[in-house]
Parts: structure tokens; C-alpha cells; sequence
């Protein structure tokens, strides 16, 4: 984010934000994603190159797909956007910034960014954040939420402490079970429920659950968190809370609505049901299941005959991806691809294939094994939220 743009955001917080994106709408380019009602204009919000909008209070910023192409990690301009509450704060000042932890611990603190930053363990991680309803639009039959294409996801590397740090530094009392998660950000009426998630104890002080101020090298961007978010690596975008400035540790469960009643899926193995059937129980998301993309061509795209080169990318809940296979007929016979550099167990890993293609219709499809196993299903399972959606993509081409 140009400095100018920084110092507008902080000044003016949403109004900014509304003012500089406001002539971006009036001028907005479209794109048409593949599915019913897939329309969405490409607007430009401070920090960020035009991004699909999905709604515009609060924002949902969906990246276009063809940003994948470009390489594993995904730009911080690039990066979608994801908000619950429309409430977004209208300033921060990083010099009078404070974390909480309270809860069941042995002395409370509020910890300024600088403290933070000197807390012990300080790391770097390359992860994927993606939302649970990421491709809900290719759903059929439809259910409501956001009717998002492939965008809602990427891949950045973060930098920050472990979240063990800073509940070290307040102490867990014995008889702790999990701990809390609150941002700045918060709901216009009062009897909407505030964005609040929870992880068990155990996986809060894994070492790997961190908090982050940076991305990429950089602060966070305004709309991904500044200036401080928990990066919950290998688990879905609905626990990476932003704006975090409030963490309570629990001695007993937390029942708030976005762990009790939203954000669940079908307590079975394939987390799914029968289109347009509800689940029998529900357990809370969790770690993402494997998926991969061709991000090289477009469906419908047509191409010349012979020598051809394909890339994409995958990635999974944090085993790491062991293959990567691609079909040219529809499935039915398969080749090995090549995986790229490998950043981690977390990361977006790169994959190619360069093969001959004969003239005629080719439905190209790609599947990842992760190093755990699993693979993804030949079609996506379907569920009452259209979450974790990852079957297998098919991209028709035209050769000539």
C-alpha cells in the first residue's frame, strides 16, 4: 500500500475506503464467472489491484483466478478479502495498539505491537488462507452464501510469533480448554453476533498458530488484518481473525454462534449429504482437504495443436502434496506432473506438464494426493454450506 493510501486508511478508515473504491464502481470492468448470476464487477480498494466483488458492505473481495498463474505466492494486492460484520474499524493506530489476553490466566497483559514483536519463537511461514465457502458457486444444486468462483483463496508468507509465545506470557491456569479469538471489527446491530472463533488449547499452543503483522514481507494490508491476525495454518480462512486484539482463555467451551451454529459441516467422513438434504449432526470446520488447479488455460480456450505446457497448482491441510496427475481425456487414463519448489507443508506447490495434444475437444483434469492419502473425489460432494468444495477441475479445451 502506497503511503499516501496508508495514511488515508488510517485517517479515514472505511470512509476512505468507500470514498477511493466508489469511482471504481462507477468505471467497473465485469467479469462473468462460470456459473448462473456469476457477474461481478472489478473494483479497486486502497492497497489492492481490482478485485471481483462479491458484496460491497461489508467487503468481499474475491482474487481474479488468472493471479494463480503468476507464481505460489499470491501479491498482497492480489489477496481476497473476507468479512463477517459490516462494522470494519475506521482507524488503527499501530503506537497505541493493544492485544488482550485475559481469561483463565495467571496475570492478564495487553501487549503493544512491540512487545509482540519481541516476544520469543519469532517466525516465517508460507500458508494457504482460504474460505470455507471458496467455489460455493459451482455448486449444484445452489444454497445460499456467497456465490463465489475459485478466487477466494492464496498463498503469502507470514511473519510473527507463535500465539504459545504471548500465552506463555500470560500464564494458563490449569483446567484451561480453549481459548477465544476477537477482532476489531464488529456488527451494526446490536443482536447480530459478533465474529468470534475458538481453538482447542492443544492446537492454540502447537507452535505453529501464530500471530502476524507482516505478509509477504510487508505490514498486513488494511483489508487483510492490520495490524495484527492469527494465521491458523492448514485450517480454513474462518479462523484467521483480523484486526485480533482480544484473546480470552476459557475453562470451559465456547458456545458463540460462529462455532455453534455456523461454520459446521456433516459429522461424517466425507462431510457431505445428499443434494438439498440437511445434516443429521454437525461438527465445526476444520483443516482444508486437498485441492488443485490448471492455471494456465481457461475452459473453453482454444489452443494449437502439439507440443503443450501445463501448470497449476496444490495443496492441502498441511501433510504437503505427494503427486500431482492430470488427464487430457476425461479421466480416463492419467499422467504424472512435475512438482515445483516446495515451500512448506502449507504452501500452494507449483506442478507443470508438457505434452503433445491431437487435434479435437480435450477435457483436461487434474487431481493431487497429498502425503497423508488423501485425494479428491472425481466430483465435488455436496453440503447444506457449500463449504470445502474440491473435486476434481475439468478444464475443456479446443485443439486445432
Amino acid at each position: 500500500m502506497a503511503d499516501l493510501d496508508r495514511r488515508r486508511v488510517l485517517q479515514g478508515g472505511l470512509g476512505a475506503l468507500a470514498a477511493v473504491a466508489a469511482p471504481a464502481r462507477a468505471r467497473a470492468e465485469e467479469v462473468t464467472l462460470p456459473f448462473g448470476n456469476g457477474i461481478r464487477p472489478l473494483v479497486t480498494y486502497p492497497g489492492k489491484r481490482p478485485l471481483l466483488q462479491n458484496t460491497a458492505r461489508p467487503p468481499q473481495l474475491e482474487t481474479p483466478f488468472a493471479v494463480f498463474d503468476a507464481g505460489a505466492i499470491t501479491p498482497n494486492d492480489a489477496f481476497f478479502v473476507r468479512y463477517h460484520l459490516a462494522d470494519i474499524p475506521l482507524e488503527i493506530d499501530p503506537d497505541t495498539f493493544r492485544l488482550g489476553v485475559t481469561g483463565h490466566v495467571e496475570h492478564p497483559v495487553s501487549l503493544s505491537l512491540a512487545e509482540i514483536k519481541a516476544l520469543p519463537g519469532r517466525t516465517e511461514l508460507v500458508a494457504v488462507n482460504q474460505c470455507s465457502g471458496n467455489s460455493r458457486g459451482f455448486f449444484e444444486p445452489r444454497m445460499a452464501g456467497g456465490q463465489l468462483g475459485n478466487g477466494a483463496m492464496g498463498c503469502a508468507r507470514w511473519t510473527g510469533v507463535p500465539l504459545k509465545s504471548v500465552l506463555d506470557r500470560a500464564g494458563v491456569k490449569a483446567g484451561a480448554v480453549q481459548v477465544t479469538f476477537d477482532g476489531m471489527d464488529g456488527p451494526v446491530l446490536p443482536e447480530t453476533p459478533d465474529f468470534v472463533k475458538a481453538l482447542g488449547l492443544d492446537h492454540a499452543r502447537d507452535g505453529q498458530v501464530m500471530l502476524a503483522w507482516a505478509m509477504n514481507g510487508e505490514d498486513l494490508p488494511w483489508l487483510n488484518g492490520f495490524p495484527l491476525r492469527l494465521v491458523v495454518p492448514g485450517f480454513y480462512g474462518t479462523y484467521w481473525v483480523k484486526h485480533l486484539n482480544a484473546i480470552t482463555v476459557r475453562d470451559t467451551p465456547f458456545d458463540g454462534f460462529f462455532m455453534k451454529s455456523a461454520y459446521r459441516i456433516p459429522d461424517n467422513a466425507c462431510a457431505c449429504t445428499e443434494p438439498g438434504q440437511a445434516a443429521a449432526a454437525t461438527v465445526p470446520i476444520g483443516r482444508l482437504n486437498v485441492r488443485s488447479f490448471l492455471t494456465n488455460l481457461v475452459d473453453g480456450a482454444d489452443i494449437r495443436a502439439g507440443k503443450t505446457h501445463l501448470r497449476g497448482i496444490a495443496f492441502d491441510g498441511g501433510s504437503g502434496i505427494k503427486a500431482v496427475a492430470v488427464s487430457t481425456n476425461d479421466g480416463r487414463s492419467w499422467m504424472p506432473a512435475a512438482l515445483g519448489q516446495d515451500l512448506g507443508p502449507y504452501a500452494f506447490r507449483p506442478w507443470s506438464l508438457d505434452l503433445d495434444l491431437n487435434p479435437g475437444p480435450h477435457a483436461i483434469r487434474v487431481r493431487a494426493t497429498a502425503n497423508d492419502g488423501s485425494t479428491q473425489p472425481m466430483e465435488s460432494r455436496w453440503n447444506p454450506s457449500g463449504y470445502m468444495r474440491n473435486g476434481v477441475e475439468t478444464t475443456r479445451v479446443r485443439v486445432a
